[in-house]
């Protein structure tokens, strides 16, 4: 059996504007952006850049050579495959970490910094690790080869498909293409449609767990049966950041419809990929219902977050009104003081006693005014919200 190359790749929306800055960077380690040209020289000179072209093949797509034996191609649309050309049975998972690391640690903060400006990605997001698919392609190799394979990785296969040209089997994170002969060019087609799927699937996933922890997280908010006056603003500042991430992340949703249809378009245009668009059984219209779906998550997400919000600001309210009592109270104290003075004309003359009368006057109302605010901030407020079954899912 011979293995011939190693593929991995991911996925992040881009569009062809951000192609041509891309393109810029790895011609000439320039930027446009208010960014450090010092860094840009630096993150272009760690990825030891070769041959590098601009073509079209339904999108328009970068291409760069190495001197690591990987190249890489870079579309329009951001999906991103790495191609590890120099591989060996005896060396298969250092020839994978090697593509891997590539990605990285040089290729991904490359691409990092030059879209660091703009709007942030969320916190929740930039946490969260992908673990890439490993395209391993071999030529002819018999079934106990294969068998071999899948114990030193997957020990398990998922899925298997054979005809005269090539077989495919695929376990969770690997992919082994058993090429009998099949063009490596239509492989790669094969590959780059799968990485693509693959991601998209896998951040609709993201989006639905993100759902369900930032639900949790304003449920818990909301779960408070009274707050404390101190409390308020906390509680309010952690509502804004949750409407925040909810924002920034129905923005990246938004964005996800354009791509799976164009990319759908080209893939059944595409004759040469016919044969393995019906190996994995790709459902572009599943994974259109389901954006569907994350998109209406993400609509009650965020019209839950807005009436947590709502309800705390009906408490800041309920707060501010009983501030303006509690001073209401201090002021009609100091004007009583006033008109007892009048009626007994025994208002304090500029004396030491006089003096002494007028702070005293100022520590009563200061020190009112330090009891009232004591005990709004110690007061508990109701939290009244409507209660809802959670077994229903």
């Amino acid at each position: 059996m011979k293995i011939t190359n190693v593929y991995i790749g991911g996925w992040f929306q881009r569009t062809m504007l951000q192609l041509s800055e891309v393109y810029d960077f790895l011609r000439e380690g320039t930027s446009r952006l208010d960014l450090k040209p010092q860094k840009l020289a630096e993150f272009r000179k760690n990825l030891e850049i070769g041959k590098l072209d601009y073509g079209v093949a339904g999108q328009e797509y970068l291409e760069f050579t190495t001197p690591l034996n990987i190249s890489i191609k870079i579309f329009e649309d951001g999906l991103i495959i790495l191609n590890n050309s120099q591989v060996s049975e005896d060396t298969l998972f250092a020839d994978i970490e090697k593509a891997k690391d590539y990605y990285e640690k040089r290729l991904s903060p490359a691409l990092s910094y030059l879209f660091s400006l703009g709007a942030p990605v969320p916190k929740e997001l930039a946490k969260i690790e992908t673990i890439y698919p490993f395209f391993i392609i071999c030529d002819n190799a018999t079934k106990d080869d294969i068998n071999d394979l899948l114990s030193r990785t997957e020990r398990q296969k998922y899925f298997e498909f054979k005809n005269n040209n090539y077989d495919v089997i695929r376990g969770d994170k690997y992919y082994f293409i058993n090429n009998k002969k099949q063009s490596l060019d239509n492989i790669e087609r094969y590959i780059e449609e799968q990485v693509f799927i693959r991601e998209f699937k896998g951040q609709l996933h993201r989006y639905l767990n993100l759902h369900r922890i930032i639900w949790e997280k304003i449920d818990r908010v909301k779960e408070q049966v009274n707050v404390k006056g101190s409390e308020i603003i906390k509680f309010t500042t952690k509502l804004e950041g949750y409407a925040k991430t909810i924002n920034l992340i129905e923005g990246r949703i938004n964005q996800m419809g354009s791509y799976i249809s164009t990319r759908e378009k080209i893939a059944k245009d595409d004759k040469d990929l016919a044969e393995f668009l019906a190996i994995s059984g790709y459902r572009y219209e599943t994974l259109r219902d389901t954006l569907t779906y994350i998109k209406y998550l993400w609509d009650m997400t965020k019209n839950y977050v807005k009436s947590a919000q709502s309800l705390f600001d009906g408490i800041k309210g309920d707060i501010t009104s009983k501030s303006v009592d509690s001073l209401t109270i201090v002021t009609s104290m100091s004007a009583g003081a006033a008109i007892l003075d009048l009626f007994t004309g025994s208002a304090p003359t500029f004396s030491v006693f006089g003096i002494a009368y007028f702070f005293i006057l100022a520590f009563i109302g200061w020190a009112s005014t330090k009891v009232l605010g004591a005990i709004s901030a110690k007061r508990k407020y109701d939290v009244t919200d409507v209660e809802y079954d959670t077994n229903i899912k």
